[in-house]
């Protein structure tokens, strides 16, 4: 009996100890050419308003609630969210005028993480990439979900592209 229990806590403290060998850092991205100019593409990320015009998460979760604050657009401009997946408040952070937006992400249940949506004039469109970036910290079992947030967050993102290219189509 004494065997068994120190295999299983041998066996737990290694399985411990390897979640730490796991990325504390996690990025997903996702890219996709939309057939509109990177200002208008801009104006709509940099706005409140303009951004829930393509906002993944109101597509996947009707009962989601928005309420803005701050600025109608710019650093400061924001919302706060209250959903299925979560809840908590996105905020400009950053804007690099007509090619990038830098939203800082603070989700009640999952701490902050950032986002950008970044604009790259080409071929008479724009490419988009979005992407998020999280530190997951030094907790082991952050580190395991880590592992599964491209596939979670990823579908969003290619939901807000899909949005954002039949937002801005003529």
């Amino acid at each position: 009996m004494n065997k068994i229990r120190l295999t299983l806590a041998v066996a737990a403290a290694l399985l411990t100890l390897l979640t730490f060998a796991l990325p504390q850092r996690v990025h997903v991205e996702r890219r996709a050419f939309i057939d509109a100019p990177a200002d208008a593409l801009y104006a709509l990320a940099i706005s409140n308003a303009g951004y829930q015009e393509f906002n993944p998460y109101k597509s996947a979760d009707p009962e989601l609630e928005i309420r803005l604050f701050g600025p109608s657009s710019g650093v400061g401009s924001g919302f706060r969210f209250d959903g299925a997946d979560g809840n908590g408040t996105q905020t400009i952070a950053r804007v690099e005028a007509n090619r990038a937006v830098e939203f800082a992400i603070e989700m009640d249940d999952y701490g902050p993480a950032t986002q950008t949506l970044a604009f790259e004039s080409r071929d008479g469109g724009t490419e988009v990439t979005w992407t998020m970036d999280k530190d997951m910290g030094q907790n082991p079992i952050a580190r395991v979900f880590g592992l599964f947030m491209d596939s979670m967050i990823g579908k969003h993102f290619n939901k807000g592209l899909e949005n954002l290219t039949s937002v801005t189509a003529a």
